[in-house]
């Protein structure tokens, strides 16, 4: 590839969502406007409490758990999409310091010709399992249905959703409003094999996969599976990486299509007993998803983030990089690069939330520190990588 400049957005596709953010501008922003999520007035008005209706989905993780399908005939690909559809809802109200109860509806719009009943069987089955050990975790969840549609009109392969409700008191909310610039930002590692997980996790989560897919894998998948892309980009982008789905990852147990299509980490029993012990001195908790390591530019008031000990880059990675050519600095910006979530806080209880994260075998770490924004009324970040220095507002 020789234009290695913004291949997100030449896929269709922005890290920055400006044109999503705009039409919303003008919206009311809830109770709390400063916060991970938007919160609402109490569904049946108690005045202490407060009510979170949250959205997300496995996006274009969905397309290509059926090309692993395909190529491999491995039924089990599609638990790990409703994992991600739950995880990216879950572990969002988290950040706000939701613990539930959550009621739990899933949306799934299928095109009939290539998505069998036995694919949608495993996933509304593995909705039920996976709400029952999120339950066990901590997190209680309610089941109560989804819609099931055909709409090959409309969607060339699959869409995985999913939609959560659920109420908590005013008094417990974590409003990043409140990030301090005396804060330090303590960072969760999205890649390993925590306590509660079944096998190792690349990290990958579940932004950035439009890049991700294309970029990593070859063109042989191109005129195999054209209902795996949008026709009305140039064919130069579409899957123009070096791998095939099969292909081993060097130093890891994964192929490439196991390791693209991990499902994304939760941390709910990790967040679940730090908000148990530390909920008030916890000023902010950032989920590093769309926009990746710049996420959270968006919270805070008038603050300069500066991230300069990250985690060591995770392989799956290096491998996009590697193999798309993506700059590294349009990298943070679209993945998590090997931590998806942030806690904001003072440093004298950052050793006892690390110790937290050591239980579950999760790594952590001060990955950087908040200092007062040298521009009025705007964030900024700066990211001091083992590639170069990078700094975004």
């Amino acid at each position: 590839m020789s234009e290695k400049n913004n291949l997100y957005s030449k896929l269709g596709v922005s890290s920055k969502k400006e044109e999503v953010h705009q039409a919303i501008k003008s919206l009311d922003k809830g109770l709390f406007p400063g916060a991970f999520c938007k919160i609402v007035k109490d569904l049946i008005g108690r005045p202490n409490y407060c009510s979170i209706f949250h959205s997300d989905g496995a996006g274009t993780k969905a397309s290509l758990a059926y090309m692993y399908y395909k190529e491999t005939g491995d039924m089990s690909i599609f638990k790990g999409i409703v994992k991600d559809a739950l995880v990216m809802n879950i572990d969002d109200i988290l950040c706000v310091g939701a613990t539930g109860d959550v009621f739990l509806s899933n949306t799934i719009g299928r095109n009939s010709i290539f998505i069998t009943g036995e694919m949608i069987a495993t996933i509304i089955h593995e909705f039920a399992d996976y709400s029952k050990k999120m339950s066990e975790m901590g997190l209680k969840i309610i089941m109560c249905g989804g819609e099931t549609a055909d709409v090959g009109d409309l969607v060339k392969t699959l869409i995985v959703d999913a939609s959560i409700f659920t109420s908590m008191k005013k008094d417990e909310v974590i409003d990043a409003s409140k990030i301090d610039k005396s804060d330090v930002i303590i960072g969760l590692a999205s890649y390993g094999k925590a306590t509660y997980e079944e096998e190792f996790n690349s990290g990958i989560g579940s932004n950035g996969l439009t890049l991700a897919r294309h970029g990593t894998l070859s063109h042989e998948y191109y005129k195999k599976y054209p209902e795996c892309y949008d026709q009305n980009i140039d064919e130069k982008y579409i899957f123009f990486g070096k791998y095939s789905l099969t292909d081993r990852i060097k130093g890891t147990e994964l192929n490439v299509g196991k390791a693209l299509l991990s499902p994304t980490r939760t941390y709910v029993p990790l967040l679940i007993e730090i908000l148990n012990h530390h909920r008030e001195n916890i000023h902010g908790i950032i989920h590093n998803t769309g926009g990746g390591q710049t996420k959270i530019l968006n919270f805070g008031n008038n603050l300069k983030y500066i991230k300069d000990d990250l985690f060591p880059t995770p392989k799956i990675f290096e491998m996009i990089q590697e193999s798309s050519e993506t700059q590294w600095r349009e990298m943070f910006q679209v993945f998590n690069m090997g931590h998806r979530m942030e806690l904001l806080c003072n440093e004298n209880v950052a050793k006892e939330i690390m110790n937290i994260s050591k239980k579950y075998d999760i790594d952590s770490k001060i990955i950087g520190h908040c200092e007062k924004s040298p521009l009025k009324k705007k964030n900024i970040l700066e990211i001091n990588s083992e590639y170069d220095r990078f700094t975004y507002d």
